[in-house]
């Protein structure tokens, strides 16, 4: 690994700027966005069969959330082996054909991974509950003797995302009360020791397996996790929050993490057309930044606008925020309204029509602005959250709270295809791994398609503007002055952007409109919408 004192060794490669700086990139879900095999639950197959789909919509790439073999504990999020695709989605063959194709069409192919810990099937695992205290394989994971007479109490006072305490005791392999082990997730996602070499080692070894399959990249989960503060100590929490993100939380952004970057980096330096980008719950800008210094992440996800209400002076913090903490280190900035974790935005801006048109307005915002932009599969058809039965939750937040959060089981719902009853194309199988609403008929892709009005076709005229149109350049953006509850900015390319989040119709700039969220009356643009102007 690349050293603090070598950092300039870790040159950035000729094209660093590169496809990845302005692209679109379209998160599948896959056991949500095609099934090919009729057993409800999408796969491989099934993307490679939208593949056609994706080219039409016009995004640049894809990222596969996770595929790797798993228990599927959290859906993916425990990797058993991370140089294999589990059977529930296909296998390496499938894989291949699915990056060939996606290349032969323009589209990129990035994948999920997940470093910060591995499932509790991991071969490595195993190893370490076998082989017991002291062992070289317990060196591998965070084991650590418990508090309290006996050792009946956890290490230290640290609570799972997931909900309870982030420790899980092991009976020894004699029968006897043992160890505990920390997992900052689910007690089936044990996490690593980064402390430890092996488990870089094995990371690289990963690194390349897949780069030299052909993919494109890396969206690196937890990445500002790994790294554990000296001790592991106690911290006061506030007991009102499972996940905080608050940058005081000593699960996550401790500074060794920088480290673990700085090798990934080394290696992906050495395939030119590759990337990474990171998931990054740090607010703190200069923080924030750190991540993506050259030597580091190629990008980081920024989940301002994920977080920000439908408020234009929100709206506008949010973006010069987000634009901040990249321009500290030269960097890109990233726009996401959405994704497997976070409520769908239509539901997070007031569901039904005002929800809808208000997603739409910010689809807009979001690919009007320099960067790189990600788009969570089913956000360009205007799907909602959905209010599930709670008989089917399968999230493990859902158990591993006490049945008090929900999770995230409403916006990972299957995607509707075609047709006029569920599943929509999803599946030949009626009963999909989650249940798709019956009165989603007008939200399809086939539906939608047919409709020069819907969400689906203002997403594709937008990309193909964001493509086609010089006047979408420029790293920067100019702010102009406008009416209270309202925003403008043009892009250096020329590219103007109007978000009225009023009530009322407002005038637009006299430039000539090539895009707008609705429909303007009598010239002007309605309230909840944005329109685009050159």
């Amino acid at each position: 690994m690349t050293t603090g004192e070598d950092q300039s060794a870790a040159h950035e490669p000729a094209d660093s700027r590169s496809w990845w700086t302005n692209a679109v990139f379209y998160q599948v879900y896959p056991r949500s966005f095609s099934d090919s095999n009729g057993d409800g639950v999408g796969d491989l197959g099934g993307v490679i069969d939208r593949l056609g789909y994706l080219e039409l919509l016009g995004v640049d790439a894809i990222w596969l959330s996770p595929v790797m073999r798993s228990p599927m504990a959290d859906h993916g999020y425990d990797v058993s082996d991370p140089r294999d695709i589990d059977p529930l989605f296909g296998d390496l063959a499938t894989m291949d054909t699915l990056i060939t194709e996606a290349h032969a069409r323009g589209i990129r192919v990035t994948m999920d991974l997940v470093p910060n810990h591995t499932s509790d099937q991991h071969p490595w695992f195993r190893e370490a509950l076998a082989a017991g205290p002291g062992s070289r394989a317990r060196e591998r994971y965070l084991f650590r003797d418990g508090r309290g007479p006996g050792g009946t109490e956890p290490p230290n006072n640290w609570p799972s995302v997931f909900g309870g305490p982030a420790w899980t005791r092991v009976t020894e392999p004699d029968g006897s009360p043992g160890q505990w082990y920390l997992h900052i997730f689910a007690a089936e996602q044990p996490d690593l020791n980064w402390d430890d070499p092996e488990v870089f080692d094995d990371l690289e070894q990963t690194l390349r397996f897949w780069l030299h399959r052909g993919v494109d990249g890396f969206r690196i989960d937890v990445a500002h996790g790994m790294a554990k503060p000296e001790g592991l100590p106690d911290h006061h929490w506030d007991t009102n929050a499972l996940l905080r993100n608050e940058d005081d939380d000593p699960r996550f952004d401790n500074p060794a993490v920088h480290e673990i970057h700085r090798g990934i980096r080394r290696v992906v330096n050495e395939y030119p057309h590759a990337m990474s980008v990171g998931e990054i719950w740090v607010r703190d800008n200069a923080r924030f930044g750190e991540y993506i210094r050259p030597d580091e992440l190629h990008l980081g996800f920024n989940f301002r606008l994920a977080e920000t209400p439908f408020e234009a002076d929100a709206v506008r913090a949010a973006i010069e925020n987000s634009l901040d903490a990249v321009a500290r280190v030269g960097g890109t900035p990233t726009w996401t309204l959405s994704n497997h974790d976070v409520e769908r935005e239509v539901t997070r801006y007031g569901e039904g029509g005002r929800g809808t048109a208000r997603a739409r307005a910010m689809a807009l915002v979001e690919l009007a602005l320099p960067g790189a932009a990600f788009v969570y599969n089913g956000a360009e058809l205007g799907l909602p959250n959905v209010a599930l039965p709670d008989t089917a939750l399968q999230d493990p937040v859902w158990e591993r709270s006490g049945h008090t959060e929900r999770g995230r089981d409403g916006c990972r719902v299957p995607l509707p295809w075609e047709g006029t009853r569920p599943p929509f194309g999803f599946s030949t199988e009626p009963d999909t791994w989650l249940p798709i609403p019956a009165n989603w008929a007008h939200l399809t892709v086939e539906s939608q398609l047919e409709d020069v009005g819907s969400t689906l076709s203002l997403y594709r005229a937008a990309l193909e503007l964001r493509t086609t149109l010089q006047e979408c350049s420029g790293d920067e953006i100019d702010w102009y002055g406008s009416p209270p509850g309202c925003f403008a900015f043009r892009r250096r390319g020329g590219l103007i952007c109007v978000l009225n989040a009023t009530d009322g119709s407002i005038q637009l700039p006299p430039e000539t409109v090539v895009l707008s969220s609705l429909p303007l009356a009598d010239g002007l643009l309605p309230a909840d919408s944005a329109a685009w102007l050159v």
